[in-house]
């Protein structure tokens, strides 16, 4: 892969929303190059897709949950983790599924609409599969920082002033 190419992956990383003729001055090719670079990146699946990034806590009227959910799993012979994963990512409460290092083999995020729902999702879906060995679930009190964006950047300290 080129480094141009590399230079415009992390721009649309950073922001998808930008348009052709700013990623060419930031890139210093012209638009029509960089059209084709992008029609070329996700013909070759380097772009997945494009995103919006919401803080939900700011949407009035909207309630929902989130988890992070550790799983331990037997592997599948012949084909390693992958299996359990795909049957994993298809279930629509699942947002995302990660192979992980450490205690646990698998990283899954979910959303519901209430914690019941995930509790569910947990009790009645993902242990009840074969190969599930054990699950520790955390629920998402609060975001304060997503794929490099800061959620609530207040710098005003609100804590009460102490003195002797």
């Amino acid at each position: 892969m080129e480094q141009k190419e590399i230079e415009l992956l992390k721009l649309l990383e950073k922001n998808g929303r930008l348009d052709t003729i700013t990623i060419s001055k930031m890139i210093d090719e012209d638009p029509e190059t960089v059209e084709e670079m992008i029609v070329k990146l996700e013909k070759e699946h380097a772009i997945l897709g494009y995103s919006t990034l919401v803080d939900w806590s700011n949407v009035y009227e909207y309630e929902g949950v989130a988890a992070l959910i550790d799983v331990k799993v037997t592997p599948v012979r012949g084909v390693g983790f992958d299996k359990i994963a795909s049957r994993i990512y298809r279930f629509p409460e699942v947002k995302a599924v990660y192979l992980m290092s450490g205690a646990y083999d698998l990283s899954v995020s979910v959303e519901g609409k209430t914690m019941m729902e995930v509790s569910r999702f947990v009790s009645e879906k993902l242990s009840t599969l074969d190969t599930v060995i054990s699950t520790t679930t955390h629920f998402i009190l609060k975001k304060y920082k997503h794929d490099g964006i800061i959620f609530d950047e207040d710098d005003d300290d609100k804590r009460m002033m102490v003195s002797p």
